[in-house]
């Protein structure tokens, strides 16, 4: 179980590498262009917005690539990103770039029109505040990694939805995000994650479902614990096979695993549960 815990924290340091939205500027344009270039895990929730300009554009996720393979030598993992910039349903661009950790490497554009390539390199001005956003499912999801816990989601028709997440007591520790669909539905949802109170070793979860008959999110209700071994939304993850969702927390020297699934009503229901002690 202790392994399935770390497997679980290493896919969620992934998942937030990048806790800030990017400022990049053009090296080799004739005259100097600058962009900020905001994205979740896997690059998704994507979008570029132009230095001067009010809009944003949204991007595409064409490919994403994690290079683990570097681990073996201490070496940090390599995200591969490239997203399709579209204009009126239009691919007018194509941005590329290399992370590892806060090194961004290899970064460029590609100007539609006339392929003309674009080298980009981080602004010297960058600023770490901690705003950060998402653009997902036409709406744009602004929130603060380190500062507060303020959540706004503007929706694509004018209205506005804002909320208070659970904050980390610890001014070291961050809120993390996180897009996944976590009700098997085929739509991505999105979730914070904070460490817990007590010795920090888990994540308490907060999910907003997308309901797209709506075109709304809605937070999910926390299920009944009476049968299960975890009380909270803790180190959640996705078994897209079986269609189902973990649930880890710690108790003294044991880990414990719960497993949920969504009944007919879309009501997350407990299935079972397993205890690992530690190693």
């Amino acid at each position: 179980m202790k392994k399935l815990f770390l497997f679980f924290a290493m896919i969620l340091y992934t998942a937030v590498l990048q806790a800030q939205p990017l400022t990049l500027k053009s090296i080799d344009a004739t005259k100097e262009f600058r962009l900020k270039l905001y994205y979740g895990n896997a690059g998704k929730g994507a979008f570029v917005q132009y230095e001067g300009k009010q809009g944003i554009i949204p991007l595409r996720v064409k490919s994403y690539v994690l290079d683990t393979l570097q681990a073996k030598n201490n070496q940090p993992d390599r995200h591969y990103f490239v997203w399709e910039e579209m204009v009126n349903g239009k691919v007018h661009g194509t941005y590329q770039l290399l992370q590892m950790n806060n090194l961004i490497a290899d970064a460029s554009y590609i100007r539609e029109q006339d392929r003309r390539h674009f080298l980009l390199e981080l602004a010297d001005d960058q600023i770490d505040d901690g705003y950060d956003k998402y653009l997902l499912h036409g709406a744009v999801i602004s929130f603060n990694h380190f500062n507060n816990g303020n959540l706004l989601i503007e929706y694509p028709d004018g209205k506005k939805m804002t909320a208070e997440l659970p904050f980390p007591d610890s001014p070291d520790a961050a809120q993390q995000s996180i897009i996944e669909d976590y009700n098997f539905d085929g739509y991505d949802d999105l979730a914070f994650a904070i460490p817990d109170a007590g010795m920090g070793v888990y994540h308490m979860f907060t999910i907003y479902l997308y309901n797209p008959g709506k075109k709304r999110f809605e937070k999910l209700a926390e299920p009944d614990y009476s049968q299960s071994t975890c009380s909270c939304l803790c180190d959640v993850s996705v078994n897209k096979t079986s269609k189902q969702l973990q649930i880890g927390c710690r108790g003294g020297a044991s880990w414990h695993q719960d497993t949920y699934g969504f009944d007919k009503k879309g009501v997350l229901k407990w299935i079972s549960s397993t205890e690992g002690k530690e190693e």
